[in-house]
């Protein structure tokens, strides 16, 4: 961490989560459909605010919360929620209320962050305390891997040509950080077909270069790399 930065910018107090059994990467855009009452509210207040909320990769459990038949009589009777303490930060960029107890957003991922206490609220929300990670350096896409960039250079021509009136549908979605190793590592880890624990440990790792050196890995054992 920079030690320049004041201390207070690195940490966020009762930041609300939302665990999902997906991962969100910096950078990366994320659609929700919002109908669960402990989540319509707090959505509504992110908006207004224009504040963050926190999209955490479950480990366990459902992201709709249900009742438990076998909870102890001593539990609130819901199943159990776990979830992973590393998350990013999601910014909501569009909403729209289609009808009475239903939101529809999409969210941009901003930077990751560390949860370092959590709590659950008696109408199931949960909040955390957490540490915010740096923002990612730029690192420049190496020789070797140009092969990787210029694969998600045709997928995202392939698609853009294959749905020209749903541009803002897409899960590429501009700017776009060609010469950013992160930036090209996270979005193809998106799209890849990987369990979510294979992405939230991508997600998790600190070094770009490396990041984009699995991705392309990974590219090369399912034939997607584009390389001769």
């Amino acid at each position: 961490m920079n030690s320049a930065r004041p201390a207070e910018a690195l940490t966020l107090s009762q930041l609300p989560l939302f665990p999902l059994q997906t991962v969100l990467f910096p950078g990366g855009w994320l659609p929700l459909r919002i109908f669960e009452v402990r989540y319509l509210d707090m959505i509504g207040r992110c908006h207004k605010a224009g504040a963050p909320f926190g999209v955490v990769c479950l480990s366990e459990g459902s992201e709709v919360r249900r009742i438990d038949p076998a909870a102890p009589p001593s539990g609130d009777g819901f199943a159990k929620e776990v979830f992973h303490s590393v998350g990013t930060l999601a910014q909501i960029e569009h909403l729209e209320r289609p009808q009475p107890g239903l939101m529809m957003i999409r969210c941009r991922g901003l930077q990751r962050f560390q949860v370092t206490r959590r709590s659950q609220l008696p109408h199931g929300l949960w909040m955390a305390d957490v540490q915010l990670d740096e923002p990612e350096p730029v690192v420049p896409v190496p020789e070797h891997l140009v092969n990787t960039r210029s694969a998600l250079q045709r997928l995202l021509l392939s698609l853009q040509e294959r749905h020209p009136d749903a541009m803002d549908q897409l899960p590429l979605q501009a700017p776009y950080q060609w010469d950013d190793s992160g930036w090209i590592a996270n979005r193809w880890a998106e799209l890849l077909p990987a369990p979510v624990e294979l992405k939230q440990r991508l997600m998790t790792l600190d070094n770009p270069l490396v990041r984009l050196e699995l991705v392309s890995d990974l590219l090369e054992k399912l034939g997607l790399d584009g390389g001769p």
